[in-house]
């Protein structure tokens, strides 16, 4: 068995051309079948035309089943496949990426360690139609436009035990990250990038990445191991 460790800093994830196109272009594989059968195979994401505009709310995205006619309907749920890009496993060398157990471990010492938080990066009308018990919203996009959100972007530092030096200029000479918190940040799923976006401007900042976990697998991968929600 062999196991491949890609080291890849945020900027690549954001920008790099290599990877962008292929879950829609596809990779050409030649496949045997069940038969010894040769034949060629693309390999991508399909999305159909009715699915490409497709409207995307909480409703839309959370509710339904998926599985077989013949699993009771409590075993399954549907999930929409087709929204979103996918992301990488990794943002930066610095930064761990984390799976449902990893998140469950977390939540655990978070309870007895001030100086962890779980955070959900989505807009708040997502995190008051469900989200992982114990997170708090810290809403990406209250960073990303932080000067038309700056109180709120202000209340976040502080939640994150950042010191402000300067009220006026955001940087990591205004800004004091010696006891910033260790936070893990999710969002929707391996296709959402919010949590990316939160990321990416945390980094900027000058926020420790080692201080930094990402659940790439966010509310869908969480809801689909049949792990507790706060609309359970």
């Amino acid at each position: 068995m062999f196991k491949t460790i890609m080291s890849i800093t945020l900027s690549t994830i954001i920008l790099s051309a290599g990877n962008v196109g292929f879950e829609y272009e596809g990779i050409t594989i030649k496949n045997t079948d069940s038969k010894g059968n040769l034949r060629e195979i693309i390999v991508k994401r399909d999305i159909a035309k009715e699915c490409q505009k497709l409207l995307i709310n909480n409703e839309m995205v959370w509710t339904g089943d998926y599985a077989h006619s013949k699993v009771p309907k409590a075993c399954k749920s549907i999930f929409v496949k087709t929204t979103g890009k996918l992301l990488p496993m990794y943002l930066d060398e610095d930064i761990d990426t984390y799976g449902e157990l990893e998140v469950l471990s977390f939540i655990k010492r978070m309870q007895d360690d001030s100086s962890k938080l779980l955070i959900d990066a989505r807009k708040e009308s997502w995190f008051n139609y469900r989200t992982i018990p114990g997170s708090i919203n810290m809403p990406f996009h209250h960073f990303k436009e932080r000067n038309s959100f700056e109180f709120e972007f202000e209340q976040h530092l502080r939640d994150l035990n950042v010191v402000m030096n300067s009220d006026e200029i955001y940087n990591d000479e205004t800004l004091d990250f010696d006891n910033a918190k260790t936070i893990a940040i999710f969002c929707n799923g391996p296709w959402c990038s919010q949590s990316v976006a939160m990321i990416n401007i945390l980094i900027e900042l000058g926020y420790p990445a080692e201080n930094i976990k990402w659940y790439r697998g966010g509310i869908q991968t969480w809801l689909a191991g049949g792990l507790t929600s706060t609309r359970d």
